[in-house]
């Protein structure tokens, strides 16, 4: 076969002109109205507060909120360390290969992700309420005559089922020649699991993890329906007393700051946690 070589360079052409394109695009347009539009908002809402602020109010109903600030920190608190103890055992149910604790783990976790998490807490303060008789015969109804017991108890089995789905999520992304390695280095199943499968599948989890929680602080707002005084119970009572309805505005200010400082410190937790993951 004959080969063909080039016996002349290819001369060298100018560089074409470039296109002169416009960057005022309707994406930007449209992203500078927003951004505008924001501004003015959050200008007009602390010029209102400004001209509207009451010392007599605000010493009236400010410790009152901040008791409820520190009702809600609690709850959520409680209900989170107990879903998380729980999800353990549920998240190991819905990977066992044993079918009737996979399905059963899969039917609790379907059902607290499934409804709301009002209907559930109307469901054990409404319904274990109807059965009083039963439970003063279990010597339980110390416990279920207490709407704060109630809502412990709601928001720790919803959170619950979350955190399953999360730790079964993350668990699953393991590789599983983590696994295999230490196997092969004779290691228990239970100190694989703990020394070398959880710990990175927590850092996995941790995003969403922060995500569940920063939920469990906005949904606690309904355990002011069962007389609960959280954040939101004592701003419906200021509400009734006042009439005004900057009450609400306060407690949704109240609320974006606790999730915005929330976010913040989860933020941190995580670039502290996956230093090691970052060149």
């Amino acid at each position: 076969m004959t080969a063909y070589v080039s016996k002349k360079m290819i001369e060298a052409r100018p560089r074409p002109k470039s296109v002169a394109t416009s960057n005022l695009t309707i994406g930007n347009v449209m992203g500078i109205l927003s951004l505008t539009f924001w501004i003015l908002s959050g200008i007009a809402l602390i010029w209102f507060l400004y001209t509207s602020y009451d010392q007599y109010q605000f010493d009236r109903y400010a410790p009152k909120y901040l008791d409820g600030f520190l009702i809600t920190l609690k709850l959520v608190a409680l209900s989170v360390a107990i879903g998380a103890v729980l999800s353990l055992p549920i998240a190991f149910g819905r990977m066992s290969s044993n079918k009737f604790l996979s399905r059963l783990s899969f039917g609790y976790i379907y059902f607290f992700r499934g409804t709301p998490l009002l209907a559930q807490l109307f469901l054990l303060y409404y319904g274990f309420g109807s059965f009083r008789p039963f439970w003063q015969d279990l010597g339980l109804w110390w416990f279920f005559r207490d709407a704060w017991n109630i809502a412990l108890l709601s928001f720790s089995l919803n959170t619950a089922a979350y955190q399953a789905e999360i730790l079964r999520g993350a668990i699953t992304n393991v590789p599983k020649g983590q696994t295999e390695g230490a196997q092969s280095l004779g290691l228990s199943p239970m100190v694989t699991f703990f020394k070398i499968i959880l710990p990175q599948a927590l850092i996995v989890a941790l995003r969403p993890y922060g995500n569940e929680i920063i939920l469990m602080v906005k949904g606690s707002a309904v355990v002011s329906i069962i007389t609960i005084y959280d954040l939101m119970g004592q701003t419906r009572r200021a509400f009734s007393q006042t009439l005004d309805f900057q009450t609400y505005l306060y407690a949704a200010i109240f609320y974006l700051i606790v999730v915005e400082v929330m976010r913040r410190l989860w933020d941190l937790l995580e670039h502290r946690l996956t230093r090691h993951l970052r060149r």
